[in-house]
């Protein structure tokens, strides 16, 4: 995709200004890293994406309203070879599982050296993977089958917020007995015997978010 040969031209995604001002800085010290465009927000990202065409994509986890996996996702229906690498402060092994299975090829924390973000770029513009090692232990624990359905994930939301099983039947369209059915569901998934300890571990493992 680059222009020039061994030039890697990079896109960058994050909600937050001065994030990537710090990575503009951090890419600015490699001669063949070129900053091809910034994005604030996810549509922001396909339309730059669709301008610049760039090699490497660095894509924020969390943004409002189109999350980074989500926006993951648009991008590569329409471009399927782009190589995008999550950076994110988010480190729970659902998000990690979420950011891979929408076609991200590394996975990388914000708090990361500079050199390994140096190294995971390389990696990926070369065709690989790159996950950081707390990724890879994050990944390690993901058990098969624990995904909760969007149905799921939606109760699991007004779990959070102490809901009972009728008000939460009452939202979703349901009776108390189907929500009541949905959280025993969740808390099999999630492998805990109760509410309580069932939002603490969604918390834990990036499956709920404060916001």
């Amino acid at each position: 995709m680059s222009t020039k040969k061994n030039l890697i031209r990079i896109l960058l995604v994050d909600d937050h200004h001065m994030v990537r001002v710090g990575l503009k800085a951090i890419l600015s010290l490699e001669p063949e890293f070129r900053v091809a465009g910034e994005a604030e927000d996810g549509p922001g990202a396909l339309e730059l994406f669709r301008k610049s065409i760039p090699d490497i994509t660095m894509m924020d986890l969390r943004m409002p309203g189109m999350s980074g996996v989500e926006a993951t996702t648009a991008i590569l229906k329409e471009f399927p070879g782009a190589r995008i690498i999550m950076l994110t402060t988010y480190d729970g092994d659902e998000d990690v599982y979420r950011g891979l299975k929408a076609g991200a090829k590394g996975y990388v924390l914000k708090r990361v050296r500079s050199d390994e973000l140096v190294n995971a770029i390389k990696a990926v513009h070369a065709g690989g993977q790159y996950l950081s090692a707390e990724a890879k232990r994050r990944l390690a624990e993901h058990a098969p089958g624990s995904e909760l359905t969007n149905r799921e994930l939606e109760v699991l939301q007004y779990m959070s917020k102490g809901l009972n099983n009728k008000e939460i039947g009452d939202l979703i369209g349901c009776t108390r007995f189907t929500a009541k059915f949905h959280v025993k569901n969740i808390l099999q998934k999630l492998g805990v015997a109760d509410r309580t300890e069932a939002v603490a571990v969604a918390l834990q493992r990036g499956i709920l978010h404060l916001s």
